[in-house]
């Protein structure tokens, strides 16, 4: 009777909601075209209103912070080039998602490569909305782009939240029993191996 670590292999489920944001999550639905280029579903999904929204407000934090005088050049360029930046990257995903690019670019991990982008992007997001917060000086262009900033950073959060839950699946190794936590969302868990006897 072995009881060695069996093997934990995560695919794609074809039933998952349209506003699920992992990319392949809604290629399988029967309410879309497969063999249109356009996904005309996914313009209404929830997914693609929050890249919107953070599309609109990452444009408008560059924009107040562009158009207002500066004090400290260097802490505002920073700002600037985090926010156009991270609304180019958005962009990219919402276009991949609505040509359905997932499919045709199959090598490149689109779920996994849009979680390190809101991780990352989330993040410097976050430190640049707190320098222009810092080094506002009471001008209202910054300070505007600076709450713009913050807002960004929280639908940014919101989306890597709607995102990606936390799956728990138990697997045995030995006598012990370990809980590996991560999973995106519309993705399930199948086991093989010896976990699949009960062993």
């Amino acid at each position: 009777m072995s009881q060695g670590a069996g093997l934990i292999r995560t695919t794609c489920s074809s039933s998952s909601s349209s506003n699920a944001l992992g990319p392949g999550a809604g290629a399988g639905q029967s309410n879309t075209n497969p063999e249109g280029l356009l996904d005309r579903n996914y313009p209404r999904s929830v997914t693609a209103l929050l890249k919107g929204a953070q599309m609109v407000t990452l444009l408008i934090a560059f924009t107040c912070v562009r158009s207002s005088l500066k004090k400290d050049y260097s802490a505002y360029s920073y700002f600037e080039v985090v926010t156009i930046c991270d609304l180019i990257m958005i962009l990219v995903f919402y276009l991949v998602h609505l040509f359905r690019l997932y499919h045709v670019l199959t090598c490149i991990s689109w779920p996994m490569s849009e979680l390190l982008h809101y991780l990352i992007g989330t993040l410097l997001l976050l430190i640049a909305s707190i320098i222009a917060a810092s080094k506002s000086y009471n001008q209202s262009g910054l300070v505007a782009g600076a709450v713009f900033g913050f807002m960004a950073t929280a639908l940014c959060m919101a989306s890597i939240w709607l995102s990606y839950k936390i799956s728990c699946v138990t697997q045995s190794a030995g006598t012990h029993r370990k809980r590996f936590c991560w999973g995106l969302a519309g993705c399930e868990t199948q086991q093989t191996g010896d976990q699949r006897k009960g062993f």
